[in-house]
This record gives structure tokens, sequence and C-alpha cells, in this order.
């Protein structure tokens, strides 16, 4: 992953400015004036532990954890969002700027309050008004986030590239971000957890009032802050048993693995060795320079970076992918597959994981190999049916199976995904005459053909 723009120090946030990132719960524009597109990445290890830290608070809600979508924003701002009803949005540099895992988890409850409450429901109107720019941007899914398909931490730019104005659509009133609050400090209790980072978030945002706009946190621009918020939380503090309860060992080193690999993959080289200089010879810090003289790339460095850390962690599923990331973007790639073949059958639910497993074994041209592939690649779309990139790779694994019918259909499929639905349906068309009548397959193009045709019209 390359950046663009100047080097910039990452914002270590102490625990009160920490939370200004967390609870920008709704600005969906990227924090700079010339953003025209949102930057989604994809990484199993750091969707996994924002799930770690979300699941118990949406359980506390009484929603269910496998229908909120949780996406990770390349950005380095602090922030966090809910849009579209079930989909909660948190920025790289809220993840890169908090010190504990706290702090998050704060910002996440706050944001399940507002989907708790219906508060993006009231505006349905207005998003409806929004709904050519929403679609081709967020709710198309994983569809749109996947859009390039690469193992780890990879850049998906969200397909479409229409201005997102959105900010004041998306400001919530005062009477919702109280609510947000209470249900916070309810679901933080519920789950044993200290509403200290909500305080703490409020008091930086007061101080903050005094700043020109360009200067504040995003957070002030959409969400009224009062002084009866700040008493709230502060009496929240008072009163919970958990005040003063940490957050435990196990999250707290998933976070600094987290904040690691973050650095890694989006820092410069530079900056990363300023953060985790050699002499540092933690866990973080060996996971954090390992990824980024891969991305320089020093191979060999790197290399040697991680073999060290599977030494010691020999069973560890993160590390075995990253070495075949490594290997597999050097065009080592039969010394990639083993790699991705051992982190998959560590996490054989991990979809990305079972897609870069199938990826490998696609490039090594083998037949039986890309039956291996397809059945990876048939758990990746069971989880994630919009993932366009993981239907291009079964398109190639069937038609170098010779199967054109199948081949089709994985084509049309991948363009629905994208939303390309004149494409789609074309596709679908051309599926069914190639696949048996009335199999499972030939059904399943007639309904694609014509859901393209409906979608394909309403957007005329």
């Amino acid at each position: 992953m390359v950046l663009k723009g100047e080097e910039r120090p990452v914002r270590k946030l102490p625990i009160p400015l920490l939370l200004v990132v967390i609870l920008l719960l709704g600005a969906l524009l990227p924090q700079r004036a010339n953003a025209d597109r949102l930057q989604l990445i994809r990484d199993a290890e750091i969707e996994s532990i924002i799930r770690t830290y979300a699941t118990p608070l949406f359980q506390a809600a009484g929603l269910s954890p496998q229908g909120i979508r949780l996406y990770l924003v390349q950005d380095r701002t602090l922030n966090a969002f809910v849009a579209g009803g079930l989909n909660m949005f948190i920025n790289t540099g809220l993840l890169m700027g908090a010190e504990h895992p706290g702090q998050v988890i704060g910002v996440i409850a706050h944001e399940t309050g507002h989907i708790s409450g219906g508060h993006l429901a009231t505006r349905g109107s207005a998003l409806e008004q929004t709904r050519g720019a929403l679609i081709a941007t967020y709710l198309l899914g994983l569809g749109a986030a996947l859009a390039t398909g690469e193992p780890g931490v990879g850049v998906a730019v969200i397909s479409g590239g229409q201005d997102i104005a959105l900010r004041g659509l998306l400001q919530y009133t005062r009477t919702q971000e109280s609510s947000a609050d209470q249900a916070a400090v309810t679901l933080l209790q519920a789950t044993g957890q200290s509403p200290k980072g909500l305080q703490e978030f409020m008091e930086t945002l007061k101080g903050q009032e005094v700043l020109l706009t360009d200067n504040q946190d995003p957070y002030l621009r959409t969400h009224p802050l009062t002084q009866e918020r700040i008493d709230f939380l502060e009496q929240a503090v008072r009163e919970s048993p958990y005040a003063d309860t940490p957050p435990s060992e196990e999250l707290v080193v998933m976070h600094n693995r987290m904040r690691a690999k973050l650095i890694g993959f989006l820092l410069p080289l530079g900056q990363v060795l300023r953060t985790y200089p050699e002499s540092d010879v933690s866990l973080p810090a060996r996971y954090a320079r390992a990824i980024a003289y891969y991305r320089v790339p020093d191979i060999e460095k790197a290399l040697a970076e991680i073999d060290e850390l599977l030494a010691e962690s020999p069973g560890d599923p993160y590390f075995h992918e990253l070495r075949g990331q490594m290997l597999l973007e050097h065009g080592r790639v039969a010394e990639a597959l083993p790699e991705y073949q051992l982190a998959a059958n560590a996490l054989p639910g991990a979809p990305q994981i079972r897609q870069a497993l199938a990826k490998a074994q696609i490039q090594m041209d083998d037949r039986d190999l890309d039956r291996a592939a397809l059945d990876n690649l048939a758990e990746t779309l069971r989880q994630e049916p919009n993932n366009p990139s993981a239907w291009r790779l079964a398109a190639v694994a069937h038609g170098r199976l010779g199967d054109q019918g199948m081949t089709a259909l994985a084509l049309a499929e991948g363009a629905m995904a994208r939303g390309r639905f004149a494409e789609a349906r074309d596709r679908a068309d051309h599926a069914i005459g190639l696949l048996d009548e009335n199999s499972a397959s030939w059904l399943r193009a007639q309904d694609l053909k014509n859901e393209a045709e409906r979608r394909a019209k309403k957007d005329q």
C-alpha cells in the first residue's frame, strides 16, 4: 500500500484526546476539503479485533452482531460514524491514535447507541434523496469494499467516485446525542466496562470550542456539544462500579498488535522506525517493522523479522498470512502457498484468508489447485456474496476447468456486486444459454438477470 501526501506523525492520543476521534459519529466525508472518495481497507486480523470489541456491546443492545457490518476507513483523522442503517465505519486514525482498547470500545458503544436508538431512521426521506450516491458508495456492501481483493491490509476504493455531500444530512440533534451517550453508558455498564473514556472525550471537545472550525476535530462540526452531556458523563463515571476497571490483558495485546500493524502498513518506513526503533524487541515493534520492510520493499529484512515471530509463535495464523503475502507479492508463489494454507487451516472461517489462499492456488496454474481454489472461494462467497474480487477469481478457475456456463455466471455475479447492472444482465443472459436448464446455477442466472434489469431501469 502506497500512501500519498506529506509525512505526518501518528497522533497518539492522551486518554482525553483519544475520544475526540471515537465519537465522531456522523461525518461521512473524509475530513479533508478536497476528499471525494472514501477509502476502505480490509484486514482479517484487524476486523476480528474490532468485532471482538464490538460484539458484547451489540449483544447488550439487543442487536445481532452478524447483522452489523464493520468497515475500516483509511483516513488519519479521528473519526467513527454509522450510516445506512447497520453499517459502522471506523477510521484508521482513531485506531492508531487510541492508546488502549477502552478508548475504541467507548466510541463503538456510542455509535451502537445511535443504531439501537434508530437515529438514522429519522432521516429516511433525506437518505432516499441521496440514494444514488449512497448505493454507488456504501450500500453495495462488501462488494464495493473489496474491489482490489488484496490480502492483508489492502486498499479498496469504493466504486462510483461520487462526491459524498452528507455532512449536513448526518448531523445529530442534541436529543439524539444525549440519548446515544446514555445508551453507551448503559452498554458499558452491562458489559462491565468503564465509561471514563467517554467523559474524557467530551472534556477534550469542550476545550476545542475556541478553535477555528478548520482546526477542530470533525465531531464538533456535526455533533452539538452541551454542558449537560459532560455533566451526565461525569456523573456516570462517579456512579459506575467499573470506573477504574482497565481493559483485559487479552484486549490490550490485541490492540497493540492492531496498532502496530496499521502503522506498519500505512506510514513511511522512517516514521515506523521512529515509532518502533530497532532497539524495541517487543512483538508489536517487530510486527510493524516486518510489514514496513516488506513495503519498501526489503523482502529479506521483512522475512527475517516475521521468521523470528513465527519461531516464537509457530501457530499464529496472521503471521503465516503475512509471510504468505510477502512471498506472493514478490512472485514466490510456491513458497507462499503453504503459508496461506497454514493460516486457512487455523482460521477456516476467515473469508479473506480463504480468498488469499485461492488466489495463490490459481496462480500456480494447476487444475487440481484450481478446484481447491473454487472450494475456498465458495466459503468466501458464502460469507461475502457481494465480493467482486472473489467472483473474478472464481471466473478464472471455472474458465481454466472448461466450464463456460459457470464462468459467465461468476462474471455476472461480479458485475452485479460492482453495481454494473447492464453488464450483469448481459452476462447472466449469456450464462442462461450455457447452463443446464432448470439447474440451480441456471435458476440463479435467471434471478440475477431479472434483478439486474430491474436495477438498471431504476438507475436510468
